[in-house]
């Protein structure tokens, strides 16, 4: 996607949730150990049109045949702070700027909501995405959390003043 390029998100609804476990299947594949679990660690994902904890927000957006190809939340955890979360960018639309583009879209909302600083965790084996978020001016801290999921995850914490 180019920046000249608009990005057209909507909000999640209920009937998004098949296609957004497709996307994280598909973004999980190339990661040994990695796995989607709708039960215990993706339960947001059964509803997804549903209401979000602090005031959250889950976008999507479609490729060219109607199907999710890409997603971001926010939410706002504490005040003049937002959290990214569920960054996710199908691996047949990676590297066309989409990503980049989502985050700048939930930067923006963060910013209209009051938001001076943006945080985020991100799975340790996430590494392309680490490069994004450095690009994009977030710092990794030193912070490092233990999931206890089915995918043993451990994330980075990262953050960015807006």
């Amino acid at each position: 996607m180019s920046e000249a390029q608009t990005l057209s998100l909507r909000t999640a609804e209920d009937r998004d949730a098949q296609d957004l476990f497709g996307l994280l299947t598909l973004c999980f594949a190339d990661f040994p150990g990695c796995y989607v679990d709708p039960h215990d660690d993706l339960k947001d994902l059964l509803k997804p049109g549903a209401a979000r904890k602090n005031d959250g927000l889950l976008w999507v957006t479609e490729d060219e045949s109607g199907r999710v190809c890409a997603c971001a939340c926010v939410d706002f955890p504490e005040a003049a702070t937002a959290e990214l979360h569920r960054l996710y960018v199908r691996p047949d639309q990676q590297g066309r700027g989409l990503g980049s583009s989502l985050v700048r879209a939930v930067e923006r909302h963060a910013r209209e909501k009051g938001a001076t600083r943006m945080v985020l965790w991100s799975d340790t084996r996430f590494t392309d995405a680490h490069r994004l978020y450095r690009k994009l001016g977030y710092t990794q801290t030193d912070r490092l959390r233990d999931l206890g999921d089915i995918s043993n995850s451990s994330e980075y914490f990262f953050e960015k003043t807006l």
